[in-house]
């Protein structure tokens, strides 16, 4: 039964993905894209896909036969984001189908940004081959991180590193660094004479490099500190444990990426969005706001809520929790979460495109690009859900920002979470009024 289960399985895999071992396209995956991507020395055009994706179904037939023309010359690659997102992850992959072109510096890969037919992946393909033979003849170095590039035995697949963003770890230190810390750490633990430290170290410094500021790496020898490597029962080289975000407890997790520079970087920013807190959910009462939601971010989302007087704080509360459901749900990709109330901020009602059909209402802007997106759905968890998945994957329509500039933005006071006065009208004393008055009133009306 397993055995027909697992057939099923695979099946159902092989029914989904756009390439198969038939063609010339080298299907990479986790565990082979360092290997032939990053240490060969070949230059490699990949597209980084998945198998629902429309974009994706239409190029494949165009891939296959840029794949084809190139047989021998470049090679050409598919990652299935779906089966293996970690591979994407260090080289940014939002929108499907990306196209990404390792060259000399198979480091810096740079994205295609031509026509999606096999004659211009070939062309450019072409292009990028010449201009690297070029460079070889005039013996300029791409850094490639290939079997040529020097350093550490296994090829890194990232950026040189400093052994300073490594943090040296011993017993005095080691509680008060990484247990009384908040922040993901990995550390390693290694033996001076053990030869496969060594290898690993190059690597080490240069995931501590790309990841500072985000989670930490540490190095500590375990024949030296041998209180700390005993309590997690350390007896091979070099041993890798996992301390996660926030309060520890103590314990450890073992470490399960692989050991190039590019898969820790992979396996640790995985940890790290799985851990971090929800965005926080700003009122927009100033500029900056707006600045640091957008500038600082891929893309800003813009809720505009009904006024308090149409929707009081039991109504808007409930909008508001579905902003923060939502932020939560989409916290890994990081993108800046406003809101603010209908007529408080005109200008940037007029910028999105919101007003005329009725609030709440919703936009996502790209501040670089100077696009937005209009939700067209229900404001509700559903039609927000369906909505920003669609601007995950580099999907749905886009229409450019007023004036190509983050719209002005009025001072206003923030909400205090409570219910709006009506006004009051004024109450006329009629006791006193004659009804002749009144009749008189009444015809010069």
């Amino acid at each position: 039964m397993k055995v027909v289960f697992g057939l099923v399985l695979a099946l159902a895999a092989s029914a989904n993905a756009l390439y198969t071992a038939s063609d010339d396209v080298v299907e990479l995956t986790a565990s082979n894209f360092n290997k032939l991507v990053i240490q060969g020395d070949e230059l490699w055009m990949v597209e980084f896909y998945a198998p629902w994706c429309g974009h994706c179904k239409n190029l494949a037939p165009e891939w296959k036969k840029a794949a084809s023309a190139l047989k021998g010359i470049v090679k050409v690659g598919a990652v299935d984001m779906d089966q293996h997102q970690s591979v994407g992850s260090p080289y940014n992959v939002r929108g499907f189908p990306t196209i990404k072109v390792f060259g000399a510096n198979k480091n810096s890969p740079t994205d295609y940004n031509g026509q999606r037919t096999a004659q211009s992946i070939v062309d450019s393909a072409m292009s990028t081959a010449q201009q690297m033979a070029k460079d070889r003849m005039s013996g300029k170095s791409g850094s490639s991180g290939g079997k040529k590039s020097g350093g550490s035995s296994g090829g890194s697949g990232g950026k040189q590193g400093s052994k300073d963003d490594v943090v040296e770890l011993t017993d005095s230190n080691f509680e008060d660094l990484v247990l009384n810390s908040d922040d993901l750490w990995l550390v390693e633990f290694f033996a001076p004479w053990c030869g496969h430290c060594k290898n690993l170290a190059p690597q080490w410094a240069s995931a501590a490099s790309e990841l500072k500021g985000k989670v930490k790496l540490g190095a500590l020898d375990a024949t030296v500190h041998t209180i700390t490597a005993s309590k997690y029962s350390i007896r091979g080289y070099p041993s890798i444990k996992v301390f996660p975000q926030g309060k520890k407890d103590g314990e450890a997790q073992d470490y399960q990426g692989g050991r190039t520079s590019s898969d820790i970087v992979s396996h640790a920013l995985s940890l790290y969005t799985e851990n971090i807190d929800p965005p926080e959910l700003v009122q927009l009462t100033s500029l900056s706001v707006l600045e640091t939601a957008c500038n600082d971010h891929q893309l800003c989302v813009v809720a505009v809520l009904p006024h308090i007087l149409d929707c009081q704080s039991e109504c808007r509360n409930k909008y508001l929790e579905i902003l923060r459901q939502m932020g939560d749900k989409y916290k890994k990709r990081q993108w800046g979460w406003v809101w603010t109330e209908a007529g408080a901020q005109m200008a940037v009602e007029e910028a999105f495109g919101i007003g005329g059909f009725g609030y709440p209402a919703m936009a996502a802007m790209n501040s670089r690009k100077m696009k937005f997106s209009l939700l067209r759905g229900s404001f509700s968890e559903t039609g927000i859900n369906e909505y920003l998945r669609e601007l995950a994957v580099g999907r749905g329509s886009t229409a450019p920002v007023k004036n190509a500039e983050l719209p002005k933005v009025y001072d206003t006071e923030a909400w205090d979470g409570k219910d709006a006065e009506l006004p009051v009208e004024d109450d006329i004393d009629l006791s006193d009024v004659e009804l002749d008055d009144i009749d008189s009133i009444k015809e010069e009306l």
